[in-house]
């Protein structure tokens, strides 16, 4: 399968669900990361220095990354406009997942602008009358999850992913963004986050995603995990 993580800056994938993409590179699929912004409003780090580190986590996590520049750090809109540059982006790798930032509006503003604007792509991706688009074959993906970067004060997440057995390799890709270590610590805010998470499924490290869509399944049965251990 086809996997496609969208951050807003360099490093929200890392902090949010890289672990998800280490598993699923090692499983044999394809995994590519899309950052719409180099952090050019960030306190520390330059955006070349910010673009290099988010490379390096890449390698990493063991995925492609691109950039996509729909107006910078701060400056992201959540406009038709910013949105078919991103249907475009999955007309042309064609995911069956896409990962992309949570909708709430909690945090930095580029963070909910980039999930709508994720999810609104889309569904542009599935309109074969597009003119902006014609020459490209549409698509329709499988599935849309959103996940959460820093602090969360939103409901709890619909999904809770075991990621105990890559925290070491996900602990490397996060600290490859050493110019953002300079403001907190967020190693140490990620793994109380992922501890939590794992503690409500019995299990070590955890992330959380949101659904976009209802999960369908053909039977109850289908369901072998079990998070009920209170």
């Amino acid at each position: 399968m086809k996997i496609l993580a969208v951050g807003a800056h360099p490093d929200d994938v890392e902090f949010g669900c890289a672990p998800i993409l280490i598993q699923e590179a090692r499983a044999g699929h394809e995994v590519r990361i899309l950052v719409t912004s180099k952090g050019e409003a960030a306190s520390a780090g330059t955006p070349e220095e910010r673009a290099d580190e988010a490379r390096a986590a890449a390698k990493i996590i063991g995925a492609s990354i691109d950039f996509l520049d729909l107006g910078g750090d701060c400056n992201i809109a959540a406009n038709p406009t910013n949105a078919i540059p991103l249907a475009r982006e999955i007309r042309q790798f064609r995911p069956d997942i896409i990962l992309a930032p949570h909708l709430g509006e909690n945090q930095h503003p580029d963070h909910s602008a980039v999930g709508k604007l994720v999810r609104d792509a889309a569904r542009l991706a599935r309109y074969g009358g597009l003119s902006q688009l014609l020459g490209l074959p549409s698509h329709q993906i499988k599935s849309l999850y959103y996940y959460v970067i820093t602090q969360v004060f939103i409901e709890p997440p619909q999904l809770i992913v075991d990621v105990s057995s890559v925290y070491p390799e996900w602990t490397r890709a996060i600290q490859c963004h050493a110019s953002q270590m300079k403001t907190r610590s967020y190693p140490e805010l990620v793994t109380a986050r992922s501890r939590s998470w794992g503690a409500a499924i019995g299990v070590e490290y955890a992330v959380g995603l949101w659904i976009n869509d209802p999960v369908r399944v053909s039977s109850l049965t289908d369901l072998t995990l079990s998070s009920r251990y209170f």
